[in-house]
């Protein structure tokens, strides 16, 4: 199923790809793959060439991405490159946008998506749909993806088949602001079971067995899931290029839990002992450091 690629739309769209990090390549290749049209823009331009001879159009900024696309899918860092990339001068927002979506792949604050998709409203009349993804750069990369969406049900079911040509799932959890609370759950989870599958490898390791086989020993169990059989054999062979996501990525996502979780008078105790740890990853093996290097936190690993 993962190879497979959805293409049936009620009608065809012009398609927009702004951001080409680890994520909004393979994301927008599998549009490409799909028989989709797709303008392309990337801060640095060694990420567009690829795109283009694989059939993408490319485009000289953000602007003149709205401009030649009915709906703009969004991956970049953080809240500040999101507002840049659509409120600069030569912006999303710089061009015409009703009748038009913004979906936004980027993992921010809540409140953020809420602030920003009013004001790109008011600014150029374009809707938005926050869209936060999970199944990191395989998942990408073999369209398993599983995306979590807030916004207008009418916005969401409009850019479902697009969405399904690059992931597996594709779910409207409410109004805007939504997908990234969703988010904010699924990181979570997977923070902190980064943090505990490190624990557990370094403890089969000290204790002398095979740490290669936890996977294929607890199979089945109840402590199978995907990431132990993905996780542990990385960490275990040292494996981090490329990387499945970075220290810092997940470290934004953390905090930003820890101030949701105060806002909403919500404990998280477990998520702010993986955010502690994942801030002595970022200073011990640097912010762009695969998430995955938190095991060696527990031994002196080159």
């Amino acid at each position: 199923m993962g190879d497979s690629i959805t293409t049936n739309p009620q009608r065809v769209e012009r398609l927009g790809y702004v951001g080409l990090g680890l994520m909004g390549t393979p994301m927008a290749r599998r549009l490409l793959k799909a028989g989709h049209q797709v303008t392309v823009w990337n801060r640095s331009e060694g990420k567009v060439a690829p795109l283009v001879e694989a059939g993408a159009r490319r485009a000289a900024t953000p602007r003149d991405v709205m401009m030649h696309a009915d709906i703009v899918f969004m991956c970049v860092t953080d809240a500040a490159a999101v507002e840049e990339v659509i409120f600069a001068v030569d912006g999303l927002s710089a061009a015409a946008g009703a009748g038009k979506l913004v979906v936004d792949f980027s993992s921010i604050h809540p409140d953020a998506a809420r602030y920003l998709a009013s004001r790109l409203k008011r600014t150029n009349g374009a809707g938005w749909i926050d869209a936060p993804v999970s199944g990191g750069t395989k998942g990408a990369e073999e369209g398993t993806l599983a995306i979590m969406a807030g916004g207008d049900i009418a916005d969401v079911e409009r850019a479902r088949a697009y969405v399904l040509a690059m992931a597996r799932r594709f779910t409207h959890m409410g109004p805007t602001g939504a997908g990234q609370t969703t988010k904010l759950c699924n990181q979570v989870i997977v923070g902190c079971a980064m943090a505990v599958l490190a624990e557990a490898t370094r403890l089969a390791v000290n204790a002398g067995i095979d740490a290669n086989r936890l996977p294929e020993a607890l199979a089945g169990g109840f402590a199978d899931s995907i990431p132990l059989q993905l996780f542990v054999p990385r960490m275990v062979q040292g494996i981090h290029s490329p990387p499945l996501g970075h220290v810092a990525t997940m470290l934004k996502d953390l905090d930003t839990v820890a101030d949701v979780a105060q806002t909403t008078s919500t404990p998280v105790p477990m998520a702010s002992l993986a955010g502690q740890l994942f801030r002595l990853a970022k200073a011990a093996r640097g912010a762009d450091a695969d998430a995955l290097e938190i095991y060696k936190l527990s031994a002196a690993e080159p």
